[in-house]
């Protein structure tokens, strides 16, 4: 008992102390930084692939064109993605081995291009040190819109809904460095819903704005 009372003798004034400035001081008060880099008028340069179709995988070339409204708002007034399709070794062996194609199957049915519009939300942005040595700024964004697909097989065109995610990494005030994930839901009538999975890596370039 007496170790413990003289240990409690000692933490007592410890304790008054701590309340003490927790009264004076109740709450802590945190700031936080402005982004470095603004997004005003946005041109992209991109390459990708259509990868989920068995028959055909596309390689795409995309331009679009971006105006940044504020830092979280955005409208992709326009983009274009034209698709050069190769053929799978599944189709080919089908052709080969057993003198068949997938002529009635909707994965016949290969885009040809797409041009769309988007509204583009950016919740998300932030830096991060790379190798302790570079600092790294970045956001993420979400984005959705129409498209209107050309279609070989049918040879029309077709409206789709267009939903996505992507990743933007800053060089510096005018140029950046876009991934995208977007999946262009189309339908192609009778019934029938095609996905159209697209992953595109891109250049942009900002113009009108100020750090």
């Amino acid at each position: 008992m007496r170790y413990a009372l003289l240990i409690l003798l000692f933490l007592v004034p410890g304790l008054a102390r701590a309340q003490a400035e927790a009264l004076e001081n109740p709450g802590a008060v945190s700031a936080i930084q402005e982004r470095r880099y603004r997004m005003h008028h946005e041109l992209l340069l991109g390459v990708g692939v259509l990868p989920d179709d068995a028959f055909y995988k596309g390689l795409t070339g995309n331009v679009s064109y971006t105006y940044h409204f504020s830092d979280t708002f955005g409208w992709q007034v326009g983009r274009g993605t034209y698709s050069y399709n190769l053929q799978t070794s599944l189709r080919t062996q089908l052709e080969r081995d057993f003198d068949v194609a997938p002529v009635s199957s909707a994965s016949e049915d290969q885009v040809q291009w797409m041009v769309g519009s988007d509204l583009v939300w950016s919740p998300l942005y932030g830096k991060t040190a790379f190798l302790n040595s570079t600092v790294l700024h970045f956001e993420a964004f979400l984005l959705g819109g129409g498209t209107v697909v050309k279609l070989n097989r049918s040879g029309g065109f077709r409206p789709a809904a267009n939903v996505g995610l992507g990743l933007r990494l800053f060089s510096s005030q005018a140029i950046s460095f876009r991934f995208d994930v977007t999946n262009n839901v189309v339908f192609t009538g009778a019934s029938r819903i095609n996905n159209v999975l697209s992953v595109q890596l891109g250049t942009a370039f900002n113009f009108g704005a100020t750090e």
